[in-house]
C-alpha cells in the first residue's frame, strides 16, 4: 500500500530552467520527509523539465498547456494527496526546516488555523530593512482573525505577508475557497484572490522566522515588465470576494479594496493610464477615501503628463 504523504508540495513551472533544480533540491533537503512534490509544467518551451530529477519517487511531473500560475497550482491541488499543501515557486527556495516548522505551528497552536506564513530573505534587498518593514506594519508572530473593527491597512499588510511561496495551508481550506484565480492566464495577484477570501473567513498564523529565499532577481515579471503590473483580478471584479465575505466584514472588505484601488490608481497614473486609474477610484473609493486618496486623485488628473515627467527625471539623473 502506498505511503500517503502528509504534505503535498506544488511547484508551478514555466520556463525556469536555470532555477528549478535549486527549488526542487530545497524540497528534497527538508528535514520533514513525508511529502510529495507535484511539479506542474505550464507549457514550458525552454527545456525546464529536463532539470527535474528522475530518481525520487516522491516527485511527480505533470504537463498542461500554458494557462498561468493559478491554473498550474490548481492542477497540482487537484492531484494532491496530503492533508496540507505548500506552494513553492520554481525560482525560489526553502530553508531545510520550512515544512517541519510549518507542521509544528499547526500542531502547537490551539486555534484551528487555516494557514501559516513564514519570513523570507531577498538577495536584492537588505534583510534588516525587510525586518523593519514588517515590524512597522505590525505583522508579528501570532494568530490573527479579522473582525469588523480591524484596521484596514493592517488587513492589507497581513494579506501582503501571505505569499504562496511562504505559506502552508490546510488543503481542505484552499479547496473550500476555490483555489487560485485561474482565468485569462492571470500572472498577477492570482494568489491574493484566494488568500483574501481565506483571511476574511479564517484564522491565519504568522511566523517571522526566516525560512524562504525569495529570488526577486529571477522573476520574469519583475525583470521584464515594461509598464505597470496587471490590475489584480479582485479589483477588476470583486464579486466573488464579496460572495465569500461574512456580512459583518463587508465594510472592512470595501475599505481593503479601496486601499488597493488607490495604490493601483497611483501606479497606473504614473504610466499615463488615466482611464484605468479613474475607473478604480470611481468604482472602489466612492464610499471610503483611504489615506493617500487625494494624491491618487491628483495623479489621475495629471496622468497624461506624468510619463513625460518620469522620462525627464531619468534623463536629469543620468546627466547629473
Amino acid at each position: 500500500m502506498d505511503n500517503i504523504p502528509l504534505v503535498s508540495v506544488i511547484i508551478p513551472l514555466y520556463n525556469k530552467r536555470p532555477f528549478v533544480r535549486r527549488a526542487v533540491e530545497s524540497v528534497r533537503k527538508q528535514t520533514f520527509t513525508n511529502w510529495e512534490l507535484i511539479i506542474v509544467d505550464d507549457g514550458s518551451t525552454d527545456g525546464s523539465c529536463s532539470e527535474i530529477p528522475g530518481d525520487d519517487s516522491r516527485i511527480r511531473l505533470i504537463h498542461q498547456e500554458n494557462k498561468g500560475p493559478g491554473a498550474a497550482r490548481n492542477a497540482g491541488l487537484a492531484r494532491a494527496r496530503g492533508e496540507y499543501v505548500a506552494f513553492l515557486d520554481a525560482d525560489d527556495e526553502w530553508l531545510p526546516f520550512f515544512l517541519e516548522r510549518g507542521l509544528n505551528f499547526f500542531s502547537k497552536v490551539k486555534d484551528n488555523i487555516a494557514t501559516v506564513s513564514f519570513g523570507y530573505d531577498d538577495p536584492t534587498s537588505n534583510y534588516e530593512q525587510i525586518v523593519r518593514m514588517w515590524d512597522t506594519r505590525g505583522v508579528l508572530n501570532g494568530v490573527y482573525e479579522l473582525s469588523n473593527t480591524t484596521y484596514p491597512n493592517f488587513a492589507v499588510s497581513l494579506l501582503a505577508y501571505m505569499s504562496p511561496w511562504s505559506t502552508m495551508a490546510r488543503k481542505e481550506i484552499v479547496k473550500k475557497y476555490g483555489g487560485f484565480f485561474d482565468r485569462f492566464r492571470c500572472v498577477y495577484a492570482e494568489d491574493s484572490h484566494l488568500w483574501l477570501k481565506v483571511l476574511l473567513n479564517e484564522k491565519i498564523g504568522v511566523s517571522r522566522e526566516k525560512l524562504v529565499i525569495f529570488h526577486r532577481e529571477a522573476s520574469n515579471l519583475s525583470n521584464n515588465l515594461q509598464g505597470p503590473h496587471p490590475i489584480a483580478p479582485f479589483l477588476l471584479d470583486p464579486s466573488s470576494i464579496f460572495e465569500h465575505c461574512p456580512s459583518e466584514k463587508r465594510e472592512l472588505l470595501r475599505k481593503i479594496l479601496a486601499i488597493f484601488a488607490k495604490d493601483t490608481a497611483i501606479l497606473y497614473s504614473r504610466y499615463g493610464f488615466k482611464t484605468q486609474a479613474n475607473d478604480l477610484l470611481e468604482r472602489l473609493c466612492k464610499d471610503y477615501k483611504p489615506k493617500g486618496y487625494t494624491k491618487a486623485f491628483l495623479f489621475c488628473h495629471f496622468s497624461p503628463i506624468l510619463p513625460h515627467l518620469r522620462r525627464l527625471k531619468r534623463k536629469l539623473k543620468y546627466y547629473l
